[in-house]
């Protein structure tokens, strides 16, 4: 898998993408998930699928489906780069070791001024009260954005 990202991110130096994330899934499906800072449209997807489709193809990657998309309202955040572009952000966190009983936390991503790698959640409890959780990327199972969807638009 580590050659199969290597290939893939050097494929796709020359666009203006950034490269999510790469899976293999059942019955031989190539998962490549981009982002750019103003949303990925289709023309983006075509364009990295033909690029992927070829450079696989001479490096002798095994897949049978290609799928390329952008990674929806719910994008997964892997790097510290990640955490800083979407500060002020409300994400869902999950840490690998439980605090104060829980692991899971839904709040307002903040970065932490004085140093870079280090970042804090601002979430309520079941109180109601306003908390602080400070953490760095090492302390994250998984995390990501949490957006609060209306599909109900104006009402007239």
């Amino acid at each position: 898998m580590a050659d199969i990202l290597t290939v893939t991110r050097q494929a796709l130096l020359g666009f203006d993408v950034e490269l999510v994330d790469v899976e293999r899934a059942r019955m031989g499906v190539l998962r490549v998930t981009i982002d750019r800072p103003n949303g990925v449209r289709i023309e983006d997807c075509e364009q990295v699928s033909r690029q992927l489709s070829h450079v696989f193809d001479v490096e002798g990657v095994d897949y049978r489906r290609l799928e390329v998309s952008s990674p929806g309202v719910d994008r997964p955040l892997r790097r510290p780069a990640d955490f800083v572009r979407f500060a002020g952000q409300r994400i869902e966190l999950r840490l690998h070791e439980p605090v104060e009983s829980r692991k899971t936390f839904v709040g307002l991503l903040h970065l932490e001024s004085e140093d870079p790698a280090r970042f804090s959640l601002h979430w309520q409890d079941d109180a109601g009260q306003q908390r602080v959780l400070p953490f760095s990327c090492d302390d994250v199972d998984r995390a990501r954005l949490d957006p609060i969807l209306d599909f109900k638009g104006k009402k007239r």
